[in-house]
């Protein structure tokens, strides 16, 4: 096992992971009604595939990926659609078009689904099939994972990093994961390996977990691949952020306009691996995850594995209940969690924590005051910005500048506004500011298309045009007995 240092900007945080790992993982009891999202988290809906009344089995396709960073959804249950509607969700949105699926208890599964003898399929099969099953990134940006393992092999990548650093407090559903289910991750690598084409492969784990490196370890001695390592990080916010993982790990900074796989690097998170594993043994669909339901309101503390569209309620309820009203339902951890409106936003591969939080969790921001130039923005900025510098180039609307100051480079981590003394919320306007880049280049790419349309449609019209009066010409000279042309 290897020790690494991470990068040197960052935050030593208070980690809060104790309550949820004192308990054994356990499994969320199944509710009377689902709600599955046909986005899983990644931004693109499915498509949906059924209509209300539709019978369905553990693993029968509900939507069908269409968008380039959607995926395919499948039911968690056996039951019968009772509609598609537009529900809450996870996500800046906030609601969505879901499948409302009714748990008739029967646990029956879809037809046809069978181990893979993975070794043997050739590399670009397996990819479908990790296609086919859904799985998204488990580490909370829920890219599909068929997708990353694609570009990875196009672009030859030799190395395959797998993210079991946890650094964000509140969050350890990966914690629990590798202490329980170690070889499930080392299976998952080696599946991982294949579908990618990488020559080998870290586990990366900060130190802090100290039983999840020991059951890792327990797991890759009993594979004996030597393509397979582990190694250990010290345990800095936000250590896992991929291109900070990588350049901890692999040593490689990835070009802020370029992806991993430019590199020779691939990041996958272990959870991902490990959904590969049960596709491998099983044959079937993701229908399910680890989540950890924690906060001083809830009274049982602990990491849940729940069927997918499993309302927070009931999460919430299979740790205890509600200790008392709680002032916040937070979808993530504390530095880059979202706010949710209420209880009954369904569980998606994105959501990795549900921090039930009460006034001795959250610590009142205080009245925003004028920024003092101070500097500790910047020296904690994991991909080295200037957010002080940013914010004054979002407040002038100075587009040149916000590019400049590397708007498309902050990984919304939340460190600065940590140790901001004026309390400015940069995090928000870096997130508002960059959805209103989005918006303005889509608005861009619209009006070009729109033009490029007019453009070929005058020049239809003119081509016409130009055929009407040739072959006018042609008649006229005909009749006149002239020679054509």
């Amino acid at each position: 096992m290897a020790q690494r240092s991470t990068f040197p900007p960052g935050l030593e945080l208070e980690a809060r992971k104790t309550a949820p790992m004192r308990q054994p993982l356990r499994a969320a009891p199944v509710p009377p009604l689902l709600v599955v999202a046909l986005d899983q988290g990644s931004g693109d809906a499915a498509e949906p595939l059924l209509a209300a009344g539709a019978r369905v089995r553990i693993g029968t396709p509900v939507g069908r990926a269409e968008g380039e960073t959607a995926v395919a959804v499948h039911s968690p249950v056996a039951g019968v659609v009772r509609g598609v509607e537009i529900r809450p969700v996870h996500g800046p949105a906030g609601e969505g078009v879901c499948v409302v699926i009714e748990n008739d208890g029967s646990d029956e599964v879809e037809a046809g689904y069978a181990p893979i003898d993975w070794p043997m399929l050739p590399p670009q099969e397996l990819l479908a099939r990790i296609r086919s099953a859904g799985i998204a990134g488990l580490g909370g940006a829920a890219f599909p994972a068929h997708a990353k393992l694609a570009a990875a092999r196009e672009r030859a990548a030799t190395h395959l990093v797998l993210n079991g650093a946890e650094c964000e407090p509140w969050i350890c559903c990966d914690d629990a994961l590798m202490r329980e289910r170690a070889a499930d991750v080392v299976l998952g690598a080696q599946v991982l390996l294949h579908a990618c084409g990488a020559a080998k492969c870290t586990i990366a784990v900060e130190d802090d977990k100290p039983e999840a490196i020991a059951a890792v370890e327990v797991a890759l001695a009993a594979a004996a691949d030597p393509r397979i390592g582990l190694t250990t990080l010290r345990a800095v916010y936000p250590a896992g952020a991929e291109r900070q993982l990588l350049a901890a790990v692999a040593g490689v900074e990835v070009p802020h306009d370029a992806l991993p796989p430019a590199v020779g690097v691939m990041c996958q998170n272990v959870g991902t691996a490990a959904a590969a594993a049960h596709l491998v043994r099983t044959g079937q669909p993701i229908t399910g995850r680890i989540v950890t339901v924690t906060g001083s309101g809830v009274r049982e503390p602990a990491n849940v594995d729940a069927r997918l569209g499993t309302p927070i309620a009931d999460l919430v309820a299979a740790c205890g209940g509600y200790v008392s009203e709680p002032l916040r339902l937070i979808a993530g951890g504390s530095m880059t969690g979202r706010a949710l409106a209420t209880d009954a936003v369904p569980l998606t591969q994105a959501v990795n924590c549900v921090v039930v939080a009460t006034a001795a969790d959250l610590v009142a921001r205080g009245r925003e005051m004028p920024c003092i130039r101070c500097g500790d923005c910047a020296s904690v900025c994991p991909p080295g910005l200037l957010p002080q510098s940013l914010l004054r180039a979002i407040n002038a609307g100075d587009e040149a500048e916000v590019a400049r100051h590397g708007l498309a480079d902050c990984i919304e981590c939340g460190c600065c506004d940590y140790v901001c003394p004026s309390r400015i919320p940069l995090t928000a306007r870096f997130r508002a500011a960059r959805a209103a880049r989005k918006v303005q280049l889509d608005e861009r790419r619209r009006a070009a298309a729109a033009r490029e349309r007019y453009l070929r449609h005058e020049q239809r019209l003119a081509a016409m045009a130009e055929a009407e009066r040739q072959a006018f010409e042609a008649a006229r000279n005909r009749a006149r007995g002239e020679p054509e042309g």
